[in-house]
């Protein structure tokens, strides 16, 4: 695309032409005249926000992140002969940037913008061909329960016979392609290139889980959406937003701001989960059509005679086409929310209750949601991605109701992420549990010691006894608490810990394979140590 047709999207505050100068001198600057008419015609092959991956000819965009600011790294993308560089800084001087790559084309056009996120998403979106704009789009925000929800809506999708793509925390995947996501919502030229993937492969709709961060920092700018999905709020990202009214302005921008514009804002739809209260909250302030769900709440979507056990769930679900009898191997009472709220998507695109039945009961298992790890020792062991207050109340809450003996809960919190929740998760674990082993989670940059110092304010609130590693190695008796730092050595520990029957929660990381350290990542899968730990007992 050109350079001109490019910068048509957006709304600059100057373009400028540089001139490459002696290093004595300032960077000479053009107004884009007649003159440089052929540089504003320089065709863009390419878009990136990182310096080092900058092809020739491309344009840079410089984003200011929470660790770094890539306006400082402007002259490393001139140098491998950036086209365009936009920014909100000031170029740097010549001598930065006089090493071009010898094929890259001369002189560089310099962009000032108001701001590059906004800017970025804008000419992403202009790039790639507003992707979004063909394809049905389904928004999904809330604290937890967003995969669940992602996961289902695919399944009803499939079901009714869609071509149907996911961009969402575990991964992303369309037509029978799975790639990995660094972060739940990727940056806006991540997104609208999966976007434009998606449309190339024929997918028609699009299920996108939707974080705070991404509206807050405008990821999801030009993404049109069709429905928009509240599942709940609780406590999280507070590190990120200060306060839960900034976080939760964040979650309903989705629906007052993204929802309501663009070229699907008079058909737009939301669906929201009115059995939590912000739920209630939000839907009485939208303008656009609100699909109620819950199960208590006399909403449009609602369930009744629900059972729920070790093996799963079942039930009845009432939607405004008709109801139905569900079986799910799904577990817990907050699944059914989540079933509920996936129900609702599908009555707000217009498919069929048998369709709607049929995906929730195709749907076997998701990837660290109190994924059941199969054994023959008699012990219930779930992994779950429960990181929040909220989150590991809902997992041990749903255990508690089903299990048949004493719950063990391995857990810990992530490093360089909201501080306050910490001794919040402690008090939960060690008030639910028969026994609470505080461990290391993602420490990052973090001492995992000082993270545990943190949690075990709220542990030490429910009284219970303080064992050590080797007290409870054979078992445990009253109802208490143990520090196990490593979290292999907290695995093996809480599961050699348990008996037949008891029900062991290892919580915290559910589907990642790795453990984020201070200077490296490793290979760490909660299900493959816990796997190791029960094909032991089970020889024994």
């Amino acid at each position: 695309m050109k350079l001109l047709e490019l910068l048509e999207g957006i709304d600059p505050i100057s373009v400028d032409v540089l001139g490459a100068m002696p290093q004595t001198q300032s960077a000479k600057r053009h107004n884009t005249d007649e003159h440089d008419a052929n540089m504003m015609n320089m065709e863009i092959a390419s878009i990136h926000y990182r310096a080092q991956e900058v092809l020739p000819g491309g344009m840079f965009v410089a984003l200011k992140g929470q660790t770094a600011d890539g306006h400082d790294f402007m002259h490393q993308a001139f140098q491998n002969g950036a086209g365009a560089v936009v920014a909100q800084k000031e170029p740097p001087q010549p001598y930065l940037f006089e090493s071009r790559t010898p094929t890259a084309q001369m002189p560089p056009v310099f962009v000032r913008v108001p701001d590059t996120r906004i800017a970025m998403a804008d000419l992403a979106a202009r790039f790639y061909g507003d992707p979004s704009a063909d394809m049905t789009l389904i928004g999904i925000t809330g604290t937890n329960g967003k995969t669940t929800v992602a996961y289902l809506i695919e399944s009803i999708l499939l079901q009714a016979g869609y071509k149907t793509g996911v961009i969402g925390t575990i991964n992303c995947r369309y037509a029978d392609k799975i790639f990995t996501n660094p972060m739940t919502t990727p940056e806006s030229l991540d997104l609208q290139r999966i976007l434009a993937q998606m449309r190339r492969e024929g997918v028609t709709h699009v299920v996108m889980e939707a974080s705070s961060h991404a509206m807050a920092l405008g990821r999801i700018r030009h993404c049109w959406f069709d429905v928009a999905v509240f599942t709940n709020l609780s406590q999280d990202h507070l590190d990120f937003h200060g306060d839960m009214q900034s976080y939760w302005n964040s979650k309903k921008s989705l629906f007052t701001e993204y929802l309501t514009q663009g070229p699907k804002k008079e058909t737009a739809a939301a669906v929201i989960n009115c059995d939590d209260g912000h739920g209630v909250e939000l839907a009485g302030h939208l303008t656009v059509p609100v699909i109620r769900t819950g199960s208590t709440f006399d909403g449009d979507v609602k369930a009744g005679d629900i059972q729920c056990n070790l093996i799963g769930t079942a039930g009845k679900v009432a939607t405004p086409g008709g109801s139905f009898d569900f079986k799910t191997p799904l577990v817990g009472v907050h699944n059914v929310e989540n079933i509920l709220t996936a129900a609702g998507v599908g009555t707000a695109l217009k498919i069929a209750p048998p369709a709607i039945k049929a995906g929730i009961e195709a749907l076997a298992a998701i990837p660290g949601r109190l994924e059941s790890i199969t054994n023959n020792t008699g012990r219930f062991v779930y992994v779950d991605y429960a990181h929040t207050p909220d989150a590991l109340e809902n997992a041990v809450a749903a255990i508690k109701e089903i299990a048949p003996a004493r719950i063990i809960c391995v857990f810990g919190c992530g490093g360089d992420r909201d501080q306050k929740k910490r001794p919040l998760m402690g008090e939960i674990a060690a008030r639910l549990c028969d026994l609470a082993i505080v461990t290391s989670d993602n420490p990052r940059s973090e001492d995992p010691l000082a993270i545990i110092e943190q949690i075990l304010p709220g542990v030490r609130q429910a009284q219970g006894v303080a064992y050590s590693s080797t007290d409870i190695k054979t078992g445990f008796g009253a109802k208490g608490f143990v520090v196990e730092p490593d979290r292999r050595r907290a695995i093996e520990l809480g599961i050699r810990a348990s008996r037949p029957d008891d029900a062991v929660l290892i919580a915290g990381k559910g589907h990642e394979p790795y453990q984020i350290l201070a200077d490296k990542t490793i290979d760490f899968d909660d299900r493959e140590e816990a796997r190791k730990v029960l094909n032991m007992l089970s020889s024994i």
